[in-house]
């Protein structure tokens, strides 16, 4: 069975809509503005690329990803990886070219099924509603959080509001640095 692993930037709050500069949020790349860029923060993002065996995606996330990534020499490696787009509207022809392997998912129990195959992690950024959807479901296994010093507010959330059984998390790596951001690696208690 594949690890699924939900990587994200969160604030605090828990908000990680608009890290990045993407428009429609009042803090809109808040991952870089007020914060002093410290590379080690971030080792983890490039560990995520060695480790993964797969990318998953939201329909929103791949849209924003997609057009970027393919060319960034930062995600070179991600090049290469099988990428699996979870939506009921995206069609074939939506696919970007040059990105590799690139498979539609139309539901959660597709991506059950995808943890059943054989193959390393699968590494999902992003894609709130999504990562929110599978949490809800119990197919999340592991969390890559990088939680920023700060309070949005308003936003999209890690987490959903939804009434279930409490889910034990156990920390399994953690690290605090001069900037303020703190990594925690989250396994899911079964």
């Amino acid at each position: 069975m594949r690890t699924l692993i939900s990587t994200s930037f969160v604030s605090l709050d828990g908000v990680m809509e608009a890290p990045g500069g993407e428009p429609g949020h009042r803090s809109s790349g808040w991952t870089f503005k007020d914060i002093e860029f410290l590379p080690e923060a971030y080792e983890i993002k490039g560990r995520e690329q060695e480790e993964a065996g797969a990318m998953l995606f939201g329909r929103a996330s791949y849209e924003a990803f997609s057009p970027v990534w393919p060319g960034m020499e930062e995600f070179a490696t991600y090049k290469t990886l099988p990428k699996y787009i979870v939506s009921t509207t995206l069609k074939q022809e939506d696919l970007v070219e040059g990105w590799g392997e690139q498979t539609i998912l139309r539901s959660l129990d597709d991506v059950a099924a995808l943890k059943q195959t054989e193959g390393g992690p699968i590494s999902m950024h992003g894609s709130t509603e999504l990562g929110r959807n599978l949490s809800d479901a119990g197919l999340i296994d592991r969390y890559h959080l990088l939680v920023f010093p700060l309070l949005l507010g308003a936003g999209k959330r890690l987490f959903s509001d939804t009434d279930k059984d409490k889910q034990m998390l156990k920390l399994v790596e953690q690290e605090t640095y001069a900037n303020g951001i703190q990594k925690m690696v989250f396994d899911v208690v079964r």
